[in-house]
């Protein structure tokens, strides 16, 4: 079994880490779009046109499945991906509204959205959410957290004063989901800010999804990955390293 993850830069990694405890593949290809990154600033046909060509570069391997770990992909690219794909595919955000309603019983339950501006102003989250009858959730889109982690900013004071910027004013909500892969990296701080708050990381996320909806099972007691980048491949593979504690690397 084998899959390929797609993401516009190296936050995708933490879909990977999350991944690779679950022993559901024997092999990852993993795909950063790192010449464009970031994609939550641009238009709903561009993220479009590079996620097909994204799934033109995943057809030179044999997967099983590909998967976007990049939430503006997903609200905005997953039914063409699907459509034109040789295999199957699945993104992120349906995943994150699973684990929502696995973490949060009560409907009432206040709820922030984190994202780019894409994925917020595609309206996604909030849309499933309200469908499962939450309507107590709010979104914001601290734009300055891709680049922070692009830089490899996991912590200190720039970090910390950005956090401060985005969340000063927001009463702490009951749960946060973290709605691009790249915040997971800094989910330290956030925490730290909101030390109450319930964090729905988009990697368990998928772990649980996968396992629902596909039946996967803890099967391979080991994974093989490899990366690729459209630029600075080595910057990506060295942020691998660190975040999945990886003695060696392809």
């Amino acid at each position: 079994m084998r899959a390929g993850v797609f993401d516009s830069g190296v936050g995708g990694l933490t879909v990977v880490k999350s991944l690779l405890s679950s022993g559901f593949f024997s092999e990852i290809i993993y795909y950063g779009d790192t010449a464009r990154v970031p994609y939550g600033v641009k238009d709903k046909n561009t993220i479009i046109r590079y996620s097909l060509e994204a799934l033109e570069f995943f057809k030179n391997f044999d997967i099983d499945i590909m998967i976007t770990a990049c939430n503006s992909v997903s609200a905005y690219a997953i039914d063409e991906l699907q459509n034109q794909a040789p295999f199957e595919v699945t993104g992120v955000i349906n995943p994150g509204v699973l684990a929502v309603e696995n973490s949060l019983d009560k409907k009432d339950s206040s709820i922030l959205i984190l994202g780019t501006k894409a994925t917020i102003n595609s309206n996604r989250y909030a849309t499933l959410l309200e469908e499962k009858g939450y309507k107590n959730t709010f979104s914001i889109a601290p734009s300055l957290f891709v680049p922070i982690v692009e830089e490899g900013l996991f912590e200190g004071n720039i970090l910390e004063s950005t956090i401060q910027h985005y969340f000063q004013n927001i009463q702490e909500p009951d749960a946060i989901i973290l709605g691009c892969t790249h915040f997971p990296l800094i989910s330290k701080a956030i925490s730290k800010y909101f030390p109450n708050s319930k964090l729905i990381h988009s990697g368990d996320a998928v772990v649980e999804y996968l396992k629902k909806e596909y039946n996967l099972k803890n099967q391979y007691p080991k994974t093989n990955i490899k990366f690729f980048a459209t630029e600075n491949p080595d910057g990506l593979k060295n942020i691998a390293k660190k975040w999945l504690n990886l003695d060696t690397i392809k």
